[in-house]
């Protein structure tokens, strides 16, 4: 592999370099959402999800127990609020804790002296622990105030009001916690949405200037009643000094551009070729981002002055070359400083991987980020070794020796190129968003492996994985993670082969293959006929996903695999395809701006799902976009 320049020579030590990063990336660790900004309402939803309700968070998901008469009933069921409250304050005691007694036993409080007394309901009073935690105040009128903490570098604001109807059943008079939740959100060009052309192209590109100048809108219905998004503002306080204390009211924004192999017909040159859509992407999302370097919108997104720009889908060191050579030429056309933008590499290539430390080194001066992204990862681990044997079904794929070396080797080269306290290392998705008990106790690995962001699927979710890096101090995680020995490379290139698939019976292979189609199935039709790019989609046992382009991959390189080795044919895949959409069309029934696939399976989605699975071993890297631009484009006209 040396040999062949897969793995390139290797980089001598160095420390990045990039400079005018703001704190959001370099120092506070917490969730990190990704969002299709495509779509304005979830894009504005994204960016205020910087703060959030912990009581909603609770409440309205399966972190609360049903059970003992806690349903979620009606407008309001107080058993089962009496339960968020307990967790709440449980929340507060392990992370704000008081010299003597609980939050359960506060009844009020009081200022001293630039502190908070708790009020106990003994008659007695406390202070905090660790008296620094407490940083200030908000005078909402009306009796009403906030109380703004801090801990591990994340805030939270105990609200008080006990006219309220939560605040005066509870003895403090507290009604809720807000929660500093998506401390970054990635504005997403790529994976989860489906831009096919300039129409298509040009909504996106707006949103995202709407986004820096402070003034994108969206209005729409919900529950029967018209609601309006827009950008929150940044949230004043009185500091416990008494000065003015400001705190961001919004996620600070990285936009993912697209990567370099798709054209886009959105502009063309000269000659009438369609331009490559990742260069177009970089023009347009950095010359937009000219309106916040000059502090020209109605907020400011980043405070240190610079663009954040995820670059997905790169394959080694030249590929990452070839985008930092990008970001200049854009720089200069617009007169910009030169590393005023940052990237963040996507680990999510197998010669990214195994060449990281050299990826990194040739961005050493603008990089800001690099994460694990297994979903695409696995697609390309797939593909890359698709002739060296059929692989292990796709489940066990997840287990494999390969996933936990490559996971510890991105955060020991991060590390080791002195990403602590400087730049971002991300690990990724929960896939579940109706699961968030699920994910709460699953969660915490991220933060524990040394990761300073982590994506999770929605503002609630943010909320509740916030409490993880209450609980764990990332910084303290990386220190010891230094210490340890670095993940082996030998490891990461153990190929996931079936040693013996002949031992699979035929039950196995055709639910394995049932599996697949129908996970490529529900993602393609609503990409194709509705251009959905990122949906939550039930799978074959009803339960829902989060479905993109990435997942999409690792299911039609698994069938083409096996294709290819024989284990399966195509009269199957077809055959398993009209099964499953079938099963698709009724999952979709309440949707009346869905198309079925069956009982006649010649519609553009159906056959696009076919021909991801068929063709998939021909496909540039197993990538998805050239079928399902095309057909998405044909849909269209």
């Amino acid at each position: 592999m040396e040999e062949i320049g897969y793995i390139a020579p290797r980089a001598n030590d160095f420390t990045i370099s990039t400079a005018n990063v703001d704190p959001e990336i370099k120092t506070i660790a917490g969730p990190q959402l990704v969002v299709p900004v495509m779509n304005a309402r979830f894009a504005l939803n994204a960016a205020n999800a910087r703060w959030g309700s912990l009581y909603d968070a609770l409440y309205g998901t399966d972190m609360i127990s049903e059970e003992d008469g806690a349903q979620k009933v009606g407008e309001y069921n107080p058993k089962r609020g009496d339960k968020v409250i307990s967790f709440s304050k449980n929340f507060l005691d392990e992370t704000i804790p008081l010299q003597n007694g609980s939050y359960n036993e506060v009844i009020g409080f009081e200022f001293a002296e630039g502190n908070i007394l708790a009020q106990l309901s003994n008659g007695s009073t406390s202070i905090l622990t660790n008296q620094d935690q407490y940083q200030g105040f908000v005078d909402n009128g009306n009796d009403a105030f906030g109380l703004l903490y801090k801990n591990n570098n994340l805030h939270f604001e105990i609200q008080i009001d006990k006219s309220h109807p939560i605040g005066k059943t509870d003895p403090a008079g507290i009604k809720d916690i807000l929660m500093e939740s998506a401390i970054t959100t990635i504005q997403d060009c790529e994976d989860s949405v489906a831009a096919v052309d300039g129409e298509d192209k040009a909504l996106v590109y707006r949103n995202w200037l709407g986004l820096m100048k402070g003034d994108l809108v969206d209005t729409f219905i919900k529950n029967g009643k018209s609601l309006t998004r827009e950008l929150n503002a940044d949230r004043d306080y009185v500091s416990k000094d008494g000065s003015e204390l400001t705190l961001p009211g919004r996620s600070t924004m990285l936009v993912r551009n697209v990567g370099h192999l798709m054209t886009n017909p959105g502009v063309k040159d000269r000659h009438g070729n369609e331009v490559p859509e990742g260069i177009m992407d970089a023009m347009f999302t950095i010359c937009i981002a000219k309106h916040d370097l000059e502090n020209k919108g109605k907020y400011q997104n980043s405070r240190a002055g610079s663009v954040y720009i995820v670059k997905p889908k790169m394959h080694g060191p030249e590929e990452v070359q070839f985008t930092c050579d990008l970001f200049a030429a854009v720089e200069d056309a617009l007169n910009i400083d030169h590393n005023t933008v940052k990237i963040g590499i996507m680990d999510e290539e197998r010669r990214t991987t195994v060449n990281l430390k050299e990826c990194i080194e040739v961005a050493k001066e603008r990089v800001i980020f690099i994460n694990t992204g297994f979903l695409d990862r696995t697609g390309d681990e797939i593909h890359t070794s698709m002739e060296a044997g059929p692989m292990i079904p796709k489940g066990d794929i997840k287990l494999h020796n390969w996933i936990a070396s490559y996971e510890d080797w991105n955060v020991d080269i991060g590390l080791e190129t002195g990403f602590q306290g400087r730049a971002q290392i991300g690990k990724g998705m929960w896939p579940m968003p109706d699961e968030m008990l699920g994910m709460y106790k699953a969660k915490t690995v991220h933060p524990k492996a040394g990761a300073n962001c982590a994506w999770v699927p929605s503002p609630t979710a943010a909320s509740l994985h916030a409490i993880h890096y209450h609980q764990i101090l990332v910084s303290d995680e990386q220190t010891k993670i230094k210490e340890r020995d670095k993940a082996d490379l030998n490891s990461i290139l153990d190929i996931p082969l079936h040693t013996n698939p002949g031992e699979l019976s035929k039950d196995q292979i055709q639910s394995e293959l049932e599996n697949n189609c129908q996970g490529i199935l529900g993602y393609v039709v609503r990409w194709v006929d509705q251009g959905v790019g990122c949906s939550k989609v039930p799978d074959i046992s009803n339960v829902g996903l989060m479905e993109d382009r990435a997942t999409c991959r690792i299911s039609s390189q698994h069938i083409a695999n096996w294709l290819h080795h024989k284990l399966i044919d195509n009269d199957q895949v077809i055959e398993a395809m009209k099964k499953m959409a079938t099963i698709v069309d009724n999952q979709n029934s309440n949707d009346d701006s869905y198309i079925n696939m069956s009982p006649s399976f010649d519609g553009l989605a159906f056959q696009a799902s076919c021909s991801l699975a068929i063709e998939g071993r021909v496909q540039p890297s197993g990538y998805t976009e050239p079928i399902l631009h095309e057909t998405r484009l044909e849909f269209k006209a």
